[in-house]
């Protein structure tokens, strides 16, 4: 039995035919430039749809994405739709499978990029998780850069993150959880909270209080990631944590000593220089 994605892919294939936008099976997989053989055997269930036919056939027929991988939303996408589509560069193995797609932060710039292309992406570092949910669907990794969500996620983290589909924006993005935010110029760590409906922005707060929250229109953005999970450097246990502050506090004494040591001989030293002056 294949799989629902192929399903849902047939399920397209037929309506094209029944709306007469194809007349047959055969010229759909000639124009999608797919062998009508292979086509046949994913008709007959006895193979699953390829990710090159899926972009294909939505390139080419305007097949909805959302629907084919979530069961959502319409069958086809509308013009507006299809004009405003981004096709998302994913990575696979030797064996098709997904991997999760790793952007440092000396990246993160070209990542935003209008010119980030499928080459870029695929020369970034790609790695796998034993989880099952990071076998499902696509995920990136995105480096935590500066201090603006701390104390929850530090420089230096990882946040292991879920594609949010588009058109799943406006009604999925919950308030107050984070997101990757990937703008026209930036990729942002923030608190997300969701005007997309009223006011076609989204409000994006910082954990660090000195960070001030704005809004980023919709206009402005490009790419959201659900953050997962994170990846944090080990750190000491708390028992040696207090034992180096420890340390560190007897070390800063012994020099504010022997500052005030010097000082003093300093004052001695002026006050004698004064009294021979003086006389």
């Amino acid at each position: 039995m294949n799989s629902i994605v192929t399903q849902r892919f047939v399920k397209c294939l037929k309506q094209l035919k029944t709306d007469s936008v194809v007349r047959s099976m055969r010229q759909f997989a000639l124009s999608v430039d797919y062998l009508p053989q292979s086509l046949s055997e994913i008709l007959k269930e006895r193979r699953d749809v390829t990710i090159e036919l899926l972009r294909k056939s939505v390139a080419a027929y305007k097949m909805n994405p959302v629907y084919i991988y979530t069961g959502e939303g319409p069958l086809f996408m509308t013009e507006e739709d299809h004009k405003s589509l981004r096709v998302l560069t994913i990575v696979t193995s030797a064996q098709d499978d997904e991997r999760i797609v790793h952007v440092p932060v000396p990246a993160q710039a070209g990542y935003a990029s209008e010119m980030a292309n499928p080459t870029f992406i695929q020369d970034l570092p790609t790695f796998t998780l034993p989880d099952y949910k990071y076998k499902v669907g696509t995920h990136r990794a995105f480096d935590v850069a500066g201090d603006s969500m701390e104390p929850t996620l530090f420089e230096g983290d990882k946040v292991i993150c879920s594609f949010l589909e588009p058109t799943l924006w406006e009604t999925s993005i919950k308030n107050n959880f984070v997101y990757v935010v990937v703008t026209r110029g930036d990729v942002l760590v923030k608190r997300c909270f969701n005007y997309l409906k009223e006011e076609k922005q989204l409000e994006l707060h910082s954990d660090n209080s000195f960070y001030e929250p704005y809004r980023a229109g919709l206009g402005e953005i490009r790419e959201i990631w659900y953050v997962r999970a994170k990846i944090s450097p080990f750190l000491p246990s708390p028992q040696n944590i207090s034992n180096i502050l420890r340390d560190e506090m007897q070390e800063l004494r012994k020099q504010l000593g022997n500052q005030n040591r010097m000082i003093e001989l300093l004052n001695e030293t002026m006050s004698k220089l004064v009294i021979q002056q003086e006389n």
